[in-house]
């Protein structure tokens, strides 16, 4: 059974940094992706940032967009959210999600394509 597990969230002041820690477990294909989505209060879920161990690829949302870093530690499945220079809209619950697949690809990064869901973890930032 998929389980993944979010850490690192926490209280920040503007500009400052948190890397957020997703750990993977019982994943059984290589093919998998990884994906970062926030959610803050009152709308609607976004997608942030998704690496995809079939290329290793990373995409990111324009919001985050060279503040951001997404990344994977090669001896477990874990992927790292880096977030720098945060902003105060940046607040938001953020969860980590996994798309599992038998055939080599890269989803999208929306999450209709990513299966199971971490509990989240509540970034806030502010003075």
């Amino acid at each position: 059974q998929e389980q993944l597990v979010e850490s690192g969230g926490g209280l920040v002041q503007p500009g400052g940094s948190l890397r957020l820690s997703c750990a993977a477990s019982g994943v059984s294909s290589d093919y998998w992706a990884i994906g970062w989505f926030r959610q803050a209060t009152g709308k609607e879920r976004e997608a942030v940032s998704c690496f995809s161990n079939s290329d290793r690829s990373t995409r990111y949302g324009d919001s985050v967009q060279g503040r951001f870093r997404i990344s994977r530690d090669d001896t477990k499945t874990t992927v790292y959210l880096q977030m720098n220079n945060l902003k105060p809209e940046d607040t938001a619950v953020y969860y980590c999600a996994l798309h599992s697949s038998s055939t080599w690809g890269t989803p999208p990064c929306s999450e209709v394509y990513f299966g199971s869901w971490g509990q989240g973890t509540q970034v806030t930032v502010s003075s």
